[in-house]
């Protein structure tokens, strides 16, 4: 390769297709250019399975190129029927503003806006979308595809194949997305779209609505879809989504997520998710032991999201617990009414209040199998009242099972 980018792409295992590689690589090794990723504005934050493409922007940046954050508030209100069996809930217009505004704070950490050049470009793709007229929109651009190329996609096939409905909303979805492209390579020269290997079909897409309209060369890559190699899907667990915002997923939890990842997954996570260079990946991959490359991964990971010294609170933190037993306030921390305890809280309720568990019966289970633990001593009574003497200096730490602690504080 040429082009720095693209050679680190490959590097680092980011590199899956591309709509032609050999031109791309002569023209981004010539200049600077525009490229964007597209994110559905369905919550509030991104989750980790958006973080592989938030690395790709970073690496972006890193090599001279200004990345162009593409957030869908036309689209949202459609929703993307790729990797999906049903069609997704229907948000009000204010709602994905929110969650816009959201999105862009995180956006606002990760990338780097001091140099001009690279300086990140944030666009609503509601603010073209949102004006079509769809006499002329069927005219100028549904005319360029054709339902037997559209019907080959795996975001319509698959849904189809499996006799689940697809909407006629959904179906459009393609089109819209490479409308998107269109509208960015006239109104911001973007020669490149970037995404996950589920959205090819649509990337191609958009790579020909410009070929054979404004009869000009774009182009389309992606990166491949990660699963992790206990069989599950990046970014969920079964407490739920790994939120990239910290007031919905804490930066101890954060940290955590990244120390217990699967063996097998840890090298390359370290390509994926951290800045280290290749060459320093490969020489600690041959001196370190396994456990203390998932630190260098928490470390790290924790560090690009949440900063330096939120990273070194949670391996402190872990450290404190796992290998001296103590209450380490860093830990994520909810708040008891004084009021409650004298009342009589029972830690049954307590803890399914508070989401720490399902349900009761969760709760009993756990309790009976060893698994509930006040201030690291086991817990056998499912009745259990929490009194003023279970708490040191107004806090209590509450222990299900090995790896989940929390802080309940007195207010």
């Amino acid at each position: 390769m040429k082009s720095t980018f693209l050679r680190e792409m490959q590097e680092r295992g980011y590199l899956n297709q591309c709509t032609d590689l050999e031109k791309l690589d002569t023209v981004i090794s010539k200049k600077s250019i525009p490229a964007y990723i597209g994110f559905d504005c369905t919550a509030n934050s991104l989750h980790v399975g958006s973080l592989l493409q938030i690395m790709i922007l970073r690496l972006l940046q890193k090599h001279g190129h200004k990345p162009i954050v593409l957030l869908g508030g036309g689209t949202t209100l459609i929703g993307d029927p790729s990797g999906k069996d049903s069609t997704r809930k229907i948000l009000k217009k204010k709602d994905i503003k929110k969650n816009i505004l959201g999105i862009k704070k995180l956006f606002e950490k990760l990338l780097i806006f001091k140099n001009k050049k690279t300086k990140p470009i944030f666009i609503d793709n509601y603010s073209w979308l949102g004006k079509l007229n769809y006499i002329d929109f069927l005219r100028n651009i549904g005319s360029q595809f054709t339902l037997n190329k559209m019907l080959t996609f795996d975001s319509v096939k698959l849904r189809l194949e499996r006799e689940q409905s697809l909407s006629y909303m959904e179906f459009n979805y393609m089109i819209l997305q490479a409308f998107d492209f269109f509208k960015l390579f006239e109104k911001e020269k973007c020669l490149l779209q970037l995404g996950g290997s589920d959205q090819w079909g649509n990337i191609v897409n958009g790579v020909d609505l410009i070929r054979r309209i404004l009869k000009k060369d774009a182009f389309g890559l992606t990166s491949p879809l990660i699963t992790l190699s206990s069989g599950a899907k990046m970014g969920k667990t079964e407490k739920g989504a790994i939120w990239l915002d910290e007031k919905l997923f804490s930066s101890y939890d954060y940290w955590q997520f990244w120390r217990n990842i699967d063996d097998r997954d840890v090298v390359k996570f370290l390509k994926f998710f951290t800045d280290i260079k290749i060459e320093n990946i490969n020489k600690l991959e041959k001196e370190k032991q396994i456990n203390d490359l998932k630190v260098i991964l928490a470390n790290e990971t924790t560090k690009i999201l949440h900063g330096k010294i939120k990273s070194s609170k949670a391996e402190r933190t872990a450290t404190d617990i796992f290998k001296f037993g103590k209450i380490n306030y860093d830990l994520p921390t909810k708040n008891i009414f004084r009021e409650d305890i004298k009342k009589g809280l029972k830690l049954l309720e307590l803890l399914v209040n508070t989401n720490i568990m399902k349900s009761k019966g969760e709760v009993r289970r756990a309790i009976k199998n060893n698994g509930i633990k006040i201030n690291d001593l086991l817990v056998d009574d499912e009745n259990k009242i929490l009194n003023f003497s279970d708490f040191k200096e107004n806090c209590l730490k509450i222990s299900f099972g090995k790896k989940k602690h929390f802080i309940f504080k007195i207010t």
